[in-house]
């Protein structure tokens, strides 16, 4: 079983993994590790008893952003995974917790970057060669 440090190294490599070009444009973003999404983040999002979130983007995407954007105190964007959620996702499929985490730090950035779930999706698809 995955620990709370290898998830944490699994999303330092996650973020190295990530593109140079998109890496280096990352600006003001905090990652939380946190066990399961909340009553009010389920509620949010719309979850039913069943569903469940790897992770989850909350901020101003970068394409949405000003040139007003950051001037006084601006709080970070947060990209926050979900722990237990990923343990059983890994369990699910391969058993390969680091690559869970490597493609929900992908999806939860391309969020950051301003795609829609519809338009992650698709990269995702794009970019497994389906």
């Amino acid at each position: 079983m995955a620990t709370q440090d290898d998830i944490e190294r699994y999303i330092e490599e996650g973020i190295a993994s990530l593109d140079p070009k998109y890496r280096e444009k990352i600006d003001n973003v905090a990652i939380l590790l946190e066990d399961e999404p909340s009553r009010e983040v389920r509620e949010r999002e719309g979850l039913g008893p069943d569903e469940t979130l790897l992770g989850l983007y909350h901020g101003v995407p970068l394409s949405e952003r000003g040139d007003g954007y950051g001037i006084g105190e601006t709080l970070p964007d947060t990209i926050t995974l979900y722990r237990n959620p990923i343990l059983e996702e890994a369990q699910e499929t391969d058993g390969d917790v680091a690559r869970v985490v490597r493609e929900t730090i992908w999806h939860e950035f391309g969020h950051y970057f301003g795609l829609d779930e519809h338009e992650v999706r698709k990269r995702e698809r794009i970019r497994d060669g389906e």
